[in-house]
C-alpha cells in the first residue's frame, strides 16, 4: 500500500511540473516576437551553430520546438516540430507553414516515421525524466541518424542565479543542470553513442565586436573554452544488428589511384582480397612515366575472375584520381588503397569488418602506432605526420591520428552527402585525404582509427614532395580553421 502511495505522489510531482512549464511557456509564447531582444541574439547564435552541423535538405524533427524559428533555418526536406505548449503550438503553426507541428508531452510523443536529424535544444535543461524523453528518439531513428542537443553548461548555474537575484534576468524556473559527462551517461543508457561535443558561445549577448571576436574566436581557445555557454552534444544509434546473409552483404569498389607503379600492378591482383558480395578493382592511372597503364591492362587480360575497371585520369592529383574512381565505381563500400602497396592489401578486411559492424561510418588507416619497416617514412615525415594528427584532431574534433595514411574506407551514401556538400569547402585538396576527412567531420559521421603495419615501397618512388606538400598542409590547416573552427 505504502508503494502505491509513493508512486502516486511521484506521479503527481511530475504533472505538477509538467503544468508549471506548459503555463510558463503559454505566457512566453505570448509576448514573443520572434528573435528579438536579448534572447533573440542567443537564439541567432544556435541557428548559426545548428547550420554549421546540419547541412540542408534532411528530414528534421525538433523536439521542444517552441516558434519553431531553429527548425526553419535548417531548411529541412521534411520539418516535424513537437511542443508541449498550445501558444507555442500556435505561433509556430502560423510563422512557419512549410513545415508540419505537433502539440504533445514529450515524455509520451509517438510518430509513425524515421528521421535524419533529431533535435533537442535547451531542453534537457527543463524536463522532469530526461532519460525517459531520450528514449523516446531511439524509436525514430534509423541507423544513420543524428541526435544533436545543446544545454547550458553548468559552470553557468551560479552566474546566471546571480543575475537573477540582482534583477538583471528575469526569473526563470527550476533548471537541471548538466555535465557533458552526465549527458553521455544519459546517452549511453538510453541507446545512444555519443560522437563529439563541443563548447560554444561565450558571450550570449550582444556587445559590439566584442560578441564576434569572444563567439568565434576566443570560445575555440582552452582554456575559454571550458567558460563557453552553451555545450553542443552530438550521438548516433548504438545500433545492434543480425549478421548479414551473403546475398544482403554489400559490393565493394577498391579504388587505386596509380603513378608510375607498374612494378606494382600484379602484386594488386594477387593480393587484394574478395570482400562481401563481391570486390571490384577501380584502376585511376595518372599520367604515368612508365608502362603503368599497359600492366593494367595486361592484368585486367591475365585476370578474367577478378572484376577490374581502368580509368585514364584527365586532372591532377590523387584527389581528383580518387573522385574518378569513386563516380565510376558500383560498390556499396568504397576502399582507397594506394598502389605502393606500403599498407598490405591484406589489412582491407578489417576496413570492411568495422563498417558493416557499425563501430565506425569513416574507417581512417594509421600508420604511426605499430612499428614502420625501416624505410617506410623518413623522419621529418614523421614528424609532420604527428604535428598534423594533433592540429587536425582539434579541428575537426574528433581523434585523427594519422591524417595522411592513403587508406580510407565508407559507405557509398555516405560519400554521396559528403560528395552533395563539397561545396563548403571547395575543391581544395589535391590529396582527397582531407577532402573526405573534413567532409566526415562535417557530416558528423562517426571517424575510427584502424592501425595498420606501414611497409616500405619496393617499386619506384614517393609522389610525395616533402617540402612543397607540406607547404600545402599548412595552407589546408589555416582554411580548414575558417571553415571548421572560427567561422
Amino acid at each position: 500500500m505504502t508503494g502505491g502511495i509513493e508512486a502516486d505522489q511521484a506521479g503527481a510531482a511530475a504533472h505538477a511540473y509538467q503544468q508549471e512549464r506548459i503555463a510558463h511557456w503559454d505566457r512566453v509564447a505570448q509576448r514573443l516576437d520572434g528573435w528579438s531582444g536579448l534572447g533573440g541574439f542567443y537564439q541567432r547564435l544556435l541557428a548559426h551553430h545548428y547550420r554549421l552541423l546540419i547541412p540542408p535538405g534532411l528530414r528534421v524533427l525538433e523536439i521542444g520546438c517552441g516558434q519553431g524559428d531553429l527548425l526553419a533555418a535548417l531548411k529541412p526536406s521534411v520539418g516535424i516540430g513537437v511542443d508541449f505548449s498550445a501558444e507555442m503550438h500556435e505561433r509556430a503553426s502560423k510563422r512557419h507553414p512549410g513545415l508540419h507541428f505537433v502539440q504533445a508531452d514529450v515524455h509520451e510523443l509517438t510518430l509513425d516515421d524515421h528521421f535524419d536529424i533529431i533535435i533537442l535544444s535547451d531542453l534537457v535543461n527543463d524536463l522532469w525524466d530526461v532519460q525517459a524523453v531520450l528514449e523516446r528518439p531511439a524509436i525514430l531513428a534509423h541507423p544513420r541518424t543524428r541526435l544533436v542537443l545543446n544545454t547550458y553548461s553548468r559552470l553557468w548555474q551560479i552566474p546566471l542565479a546571480l543575475a537573477q537575484r540582482l534583477g538583471l534576468s528575469k526569473p526563470n524556473l527550476e533548471q537541471n543542470w548538466f555535465t557533458v559527462e552526465d549527458i553521455v551517461n544519459l546517452l549511453n543508457l538510453t541507446g545512444f553513442e555519443t560522437i563529439k561535443h563541443t563548447r560554444d558561445i561565450l558571450l550570449p549577448l550582444y556587445v559590439p565586436l566584442l560578441s564576434a571576436l569572444a563567439n568565434r574566436v576566443v570560445v575555440k581557445i582552452w582554456p575559454f573554452s571550458l567558460a563557453a555557454f552553451a555545450n553542443f552534444v552530438i550521438a548516433r544509434p548504438a545500433w545492434s544488428a543480425a549478421p548479414a546473409t551473403r546475398a544482403e552483404e554489400p559490393l565493394v569498389s577498391v579504388i587505386v589511384p596509380a603513378r608510375n607503379e607498374a612494378g606494382n600492378i600484379d602484386g594488386i591482383f594477387a593480393r587484394v582480397p574478395e570482400m562481401g558480395r563481391g570486390t571490384e578493382l577501380i584502376f585511376v592511372e595518372g599520367h604515368s612515366q612508365d608502362d603503368t597503364y599497359a600492366a593494367i591492362e595486361r592484368a585486367i587480360i591475365q585476370h578474367p575472375e577478378r572484376r577490374a575497371k581502368l580509368l585514364r585520369q584527365t586532372g591532377k592529383g590523387k584527389g581528383n584520381a580518387v573522385r574518378l574512381g569513386f563516380a565510376n565505381s558500383g560498390g556499396e563500400i568504397l576502399m582507397i588503397l594506394d598502389a605502393d602497396l606500403t599498407v598490405p592489401p591484406e589489412d582491407l578486411p578489417r576496413f570492411y569488418d568495422a563498417l558493416i559492424s557499425r563501430k565506425g561510418e569513416f574507417v581512417n588507416g594509421v600508420r604511426l602506432i605499430y612499428p614502420m619497416e625501416h624505410q617506410a617514412m623518413r623522419f621529418l615525415n614523421l614528424l609532420g605526420n604527428k604535428f598534423f594528427t594533433v592540429v587536425f584532431s582539434w579541428l575537426l574534433g574528433q581523434p585523427i591520428k594519422d591524417t595522411l595514411c592513403g587508406t580510407k574506407a565508407l559507405w557509398r551514401g555516405d560519400y554521396d552527402l559528403i560528395a552533395d556538400n563539397r561545396a563548403y569547402f571547395g575543391d581544395f585538396d589535391p590529396f582527397g585525404d582531407f577532402d573526405l576527412l573534413f567532409g566526415a567531420a562535417k557530416l558528423n559521421l562517426k571517424i575510427v582509427d584502424l592501425p595498420i603495419r606501414y611497409r616500405e615501397r619496393r617499386y619506384g618512388t614517393t609522389n610525395i614532395h616533402r617540402w612543397q606538400h607540406g607547404w600545402l598542409l599548412l595552407r589546408m590547416m589555416a582554411f580548414a580553421a575558417r571553415r571548421i573552427k572560427f567561422v
